[in-house]
């Protein structure tokens, strides 16, 4: 009986330090935070139609820039809310081979010329519809507004999940200039689909 207590008892202390393990691993961690399979890879080629159907725009019509592209829609509070430090942050770094790139998020295009044209269209952002949702689906996108920084290689270096600002945006981009690991940064909520 002595034996089998013993046994048992073991087994029972073992349990514990493999929970304890796996649990320690996990506190301090913010479950929110998901690491971008797209960050230190090369950014999903896309061409689309630009929103104010005068043609389309590529991501390779970009290269040599560092590129932010944010995604966003007419129906979500947070991009309405960091609209006007995305504007002010392209505009900020236009001449400075930053180029900045919008793409519309299963949002009809007269939703969100309305949204624009309510809140400032900046001449040194390209706007894009993305239709079908392919390059949100190859951007592996969660929700909106979420914001990649690519490189002028080509390279995703960071991801911002959650409304920026122009103080994280102006960070990261002058983080990439100095070749510092940007990684996925989780800021706020986003939204998968318009509430209602």
């Amino acid at each position: 009986m002595g034996r089998t207590l013993r046994i048992a008892a073991i087994g029972v202390v073992v349990v514990f330090a493999g929970l304890a393990v796996v649990f320690s691993s996990r506190f301090g961690r913010d479950p929110n935070l998901v690491e971008s399979p797209l960050v230190g890879q090369p950014a999903p080629s896309f061409e689309l139609p630009l929103l104010d159907g005068s043609g389309t725009a590529a991501l390779t019509d970009f290269a040599g820039d560092i590129v932010v592209v944010n995604f966003f829609a007419s129906w979500c509070p947070a991009c309405r809310a960091e609209h006007d430090d995305l504007v002010s942050t392209a505009e900020a770094f236009a001449d400075s081979g930053v180029s900045f790139v919008q793409i519309a998020y299963q949002d009809e295009p007269k939703d969100t010329i309305a949204f624009l044209d309510e809140l400032g269209w900046s001449p040194a952002t390209t706007y894009l519809i993305d239709e079908g949702s392919r390059a949100a689906i190859a951007f592996g996108l969660f929700g909106v507004p979420e914001t990649f920084f690519i490189d002028e290689a080509g390279i995703v270096r960071g991801k911002i999940q959650g409304e920026s600002n122009a103080l994280i945006l102006g960070q990261t981009i002058d983080a990439m200039r100095r070749g510092e690991d940007i990684g996925s940064q989780v800021v706020g909520e986003v939204q998968t689909r318009p509430e209602g």
